[in-house]
């Protein structure tokens, strides 16, 4: 299976870039996630035109709030994937994070604007980037989960 990984969209609508993303890059996913950082339910039906998993994230309107969890897990061909946008200092985001999930094979989480993609004490933790935000390494990035045998992810800078 194939898993679009995008987070910290921040955007109001469907922006050309999002297409963009979508047509160059998810086209051919079995399932998109999304980590937060959403704003806009026009983003979450735009990204529905395929099977979609999301969070809410700190600068979601109320709108999307009362509509995402904050935290979820995804089970998917036997990994179970825990899913949360994450909060506070980008130090230390994965200690925090690490502490909402329990029995899971991967965190995927957005929040810091920072790629991620390492296995920490037998957890993968997989931070896409920001997808259309402010990045703070001056490039944006989604990311590609592979699963298979293993879960195996791959970041790809726009």
């Amino acid at each position: 299976m194939k898993i679009g990984i995008i987070s910290d969209t921040h955007l109001k609508g469907v922006s050309p870039e999002l297409i963009d993303i979508y047509q160059d890059y998810f086209s051919d996913v079995d399932m998109i996630i999304h980590a937060g950082d959403l704003v806009s339910m026009e983003v979450v039906d735009f990204l529905n035109q395929k099977p979609l998993h999301a969070v809410q994230g700190n600068m979601d309107n109320m709108d999307v709030r009362e509509r995402l969890p904050e935290k979820k897990i995804i089970e998917v061909s036997g990994f179970r994937l825990g899913l949360i946008h994450g909060w506070g200092s980008p130090s230390g985001i994965e200690r925090r994070i690490r502490s909402e999930f329990n029995n899971v094979h991967a965190i995927i989480y957005g929040h810091s604007h920072r790629p991620a993609n390492h296995i920490d004490r037998g957890v993968i933790f997989f931070n896409p980037g920001t997808a259309t935000g402010f990045s703070i390494s001056r490039s944006n990035s989604i990311g590609i989960l592979d699963i298979g045998d293993t879960v195996k992810g791959n970041i790809i800078l726009l």
